[in-house]
């Protein structure tokens, strides 16, 4: 049995729980933990002649049960904290757009609430078992606990302080203002009480609190207000208190007429306007106080594998569950009263350790639609639009007859998205095309791909989706999808239980001078048009026959039953993936203890499997240069003398959120370079469906090496640097020239470069 789940083990016995992810925090890495103790070794090198091993199948593969020196191991939970000091970071830095730096705001508060709901969430679940083993850092759930809350009651201060004492007059002065209650005017109070009136008081349902009244169940990270109030109601009652819930659909900022405003934008709080006629709600009662507030629950989803006949129709009756799991955190505002505060905490089963009060908005993420509302696009990012290569510019351009010429690679979001959607579309009308087979993990609720797919389908051509049901908070945007493609007749299965497709993989068959021949490809971003103008990725085209067998290979044990086959060039989890970037690690150490040179370097969102980095120790003993860029989470301790003295980490927070990953091996200068959908974490290499293709073209092979780590690697505005500790100074060199890897690879491949010195840390 297979358990995905947030926490140092897996701690539930027959369960699969799913957990969910957004911002800076990218969408693919925000669940799943498996340390040492809760992983299968699968395909492992010979000890004595480092071959592989015979494939041991996954249900005969046992645990491993190896113990690290917890002092060479930094926290998950601290680590994820760290980045989002980071991000917070991009908030505070004066040379970002100003309603960009608002964003990053915004951002930081989504990524603490998925850190709440997914990674506390599963603290506070170790807390209640007997015997759970502490990680491989050595810290156990109550410890991490503590720190965490010390650590995040430290940024939410911070994050509040910066939207109050910098951002919000800022914008102020550009003419962009938040009307507080105490300073409205009376057409403003008018407009806003008939607001109030016509907009909001229909759809409002207080609830006073007594006993035929118990307290409600409270959604979770939903705006809510509690109401302290003395008197007699219409029936005798003497109800001291009650709460007001507000309905998602009502919007949290609202547009004020300029005429009204006074000002070119500007915007009331939906808490504001219920602050100012909470009154009207308890006719002929006083309001005492009237206090937002919000709760964070545990949103992880339990699906018993050894029950679930029909994953689909499990999840569905699951997902409504996920809005009133067991509450985490508590955010009121700073003047909230104590007893009211700890009555809130009682409701909701937790202790002042949980409780964060906040000077402004509850929910920050609810600010990230201010942008778009105003029109000011000279406090925003410049545009840019996406380049495409050369090959590909002619209008209708016959995508199989160029990849059939070379190798095509995508560099995204500085390239265009759009070719990987043309591929698609054309063959879903191209009469010469079979069958396609793609892998879906995130796509989105409009995707012009699945329409594509859908288009296919309807033609009569074969159509094989492998749709991930368990991608995190996407499950109903994939149910959706995988029911439109079945009434069309497309193939659609879920995968393997257990194992998330994780892989990025898009297939054609096409029939050829009498003869079928497979198109490819493969990513290390997800088949979603809108994060692929966000989000830093490779895509790659090519009909490389063994590369395209690989391909198939993979999708036939998605589908169908047996053993795993042996591929060309591919490294796959849970299968070969690990032990192959282990073996290519130990032949860097080996030649470094040969006297020749050695040198890795690679791009990942995250690194925790120990494994990898015990390996990393020891070829940094034998000498082997090693260059990590890790955006996300790091627990491998860098620059430690005698340990870890060649190995540098940085982490790049820009504009764009990094979601590369790419791993290079010198090897003797054959300068092996892959580019995988998987980071190095157990779950990648354990619990997912994986792939890590390599990059054969010497062209194709030295963009990547320019573009996805030299470029990174000579960043001297946006890059991190991370000490030995854990902690991180950011890389600002004012004696060198300022290279900020996001603007250079702006200005070399997009169509409509940004200017140089308009942000020179986009």
């Amino acid at each position: 049995m297979l358990t995905y789940k947030i926490c140092h083990q897996a701690i539930h016995k027959n369960v699969i729980i799913c957990s969910h992810n957004a911002g800076m925090v990218n969408a693919d890495e925000k669940t799943e933990t498996f340390d040492a103790e809760d992983k299968h070794s699968l395909q492992q090198p010979d000890p004595a002649s480092g071959n592989i091993l015979p494939f041991t199948p996954i249900a005969a593969a046992k645990p491993m049960n190896k113990k690290f020196p917890s002092q060479h191991f930094l926290n998950r939970e601290i680590e994820l904290l760290e980045f989002n000091r980071r991000v917070l970071a991009q908030a505070e830095d004066q040379r970002v757009p100003l309603l960009e730096r608002l964003k990053y705001l915004c951002i930081v508060s989504s990524n603490l609430d998925e850190f709440f709901e997914i990674r506390v969430a599963g603290l506070k679940e170790q807390l209640g078992l007997a015997g759970v083993a502490a990680g491989a850092d050595g810290l156990d759930a109550k410890h991490v606990l503590k720190r965490v809350s010390e650590q995040a009651h430290m940024i939410v201060e911070r994050q509040y302080q910066v939207l109050n004492d910098e951002i919000l007059p800022a914008l102020k002065t550009c003419g962009i203002d938040f009307l507080r209650r105490t300073s409205w005017n009376d057409t403003q109070r008018a407009w806003i009480k008939n607001y109030f009136f016509q907009e909001v008081m229909p759809v409002l349902t207080p609830i006073g609190l007594d006993p035929a009244h118990p307290f409600p169940r409270v959604l979770n990270k939903s705006l809510n207000f509690s109401v302290e109030l003395q008197g007699k109601d219409a029936f005798g009652r003497n109800t001291a208190r009650a709460i007001v819930q507000a309905p998602r659909v009502l919007p949290r900022t609202i547009l004020l007429p300029p005429e009204i405003s006074g000002c070119e934008f500007g915007f009331v709080f939906l808490s504001s306007i219920l602050h100012a006629h909470v009154g009207e709600l308890f006719g002929g009662m006083e309001v005492l106080s009237c206090h937002q507030f919000r709760v964070t629950r545990n949103s992880n989803l339990f699906v018993d594998d050894e029950e679930v006949k029909n994953l689909r129709t499990k999840l569905q009756g699951e997902l409504p569950q996920r809005h009133f799991g067991n509450a985490v955190r508590l955010e009121v505002t700073d003047n909230c009263s104590a007893s009211m505060a700890e009555f809130l905490l009682q409701q909701f089963e937790l202790t002042p350790d949980d409780l964060y009060r906040v000077n402004g908005p509850v929910n920050l993420v609810r600010l990230m639609g201010i942008p778009d509302m105003v029109a000011r696009d000279d406090l925003k990012f410049p545009p840019f639009v996406p380049g495409v290569p050369s090959v590909l510019q002619k209008k209708g351009a016959d995508m199989f007859k160029v990849i059939r010429k070379s190798d095509i690679l995508l560099h995204h979001p500085f390239q265009s998205f759009k070719p990987v959607i043309d591929f698609i579309s054309q063959a879903a009308t191209d009469p010469a095309v079979v069958a396609i087979k793609q892998t879906v993990y995130r796509t989105g609720v409009d995707s012009a791909l699945m329409d594509a797919l859908i288009v296919a389908a309807s033609m009569g051509k074969e159509v094989t989706v492998v749709v991930e049901l368990l991608a995190r908070f996407d499950e109903e945007a994939n149910i959706s999808w995988a029911s439109r493609l079945e009434e069309v007749g497309a193939h659609v299965v879920y995968g393997v239980v257990g194992h998330k497709t994780h892989a990025k993989m898009l297939m054609v068959v096409r029939r050829e001078d009498g003869k079928l021949r497979r198109y490819v490809h493969l990513g290390t971003g997800n088949y979603h048009p809108r994060t692929a103008r966000l989000y830093t990725d490779f895509g790659l085209f090519t009909c490389n026959e063994e590369i395209c067998a690989d391909v198939n290979e993979v999708f036939v044990q998605l589908t169908s039953l047996g053993k795993a086959g042996k591929l060309h060039h591919l490294w796959q989890s849970p299968f070969s993936m690990h032990s192959q970037v282990l073996q290519a690690i130990q032949h860097e150490s080996k030649m470094a203890k040969e006297g020749q040179p050695a040198h890795i370097m690679a791009k990942m969102n995250s690194l925790l499997e120990p494994e990898i980095i015990m390996a990393l120790y020891e070829a940094s003993q034998a000498g082997v240069k090693i260059e990590l860029i890790v955006r996300g989470v790091c627990a491998l301790r860098p620059g430690v003398k005698g340990l870890s003295e060649n190995i540098s980490v940085r982490s790049i927070i820009g504009r764009f959120l990094e979601h590369t990953r790419i791993f290079y091996f010198r090897n003797n200068l054959a300068n092996d370079v892959y580019l995988s959908s998987a980071d190095w974490m157990d779950r990648n290499f354990f619990r997912r469906i994986e792939v890590c293709f390599p990059i054969l073209d010497k062209k194709l092979k030295k963009r990547v090496l320019d573009e996805g780590l030299k470029a990174y690697l000579q960043d001297n505005q946006q890059a991190w640097v991370m000490d030995a500790d854990g902690h991180y100074k950011l890389n600002s060199s004012r004696r060198n020239a300022p290279k900020a890897a996001q603007q250079l690879l702006l200005q070399e491949l997009s169509k409509l470069p940004v200017k140089s010195d308009d942000t020179a840390t986009q």
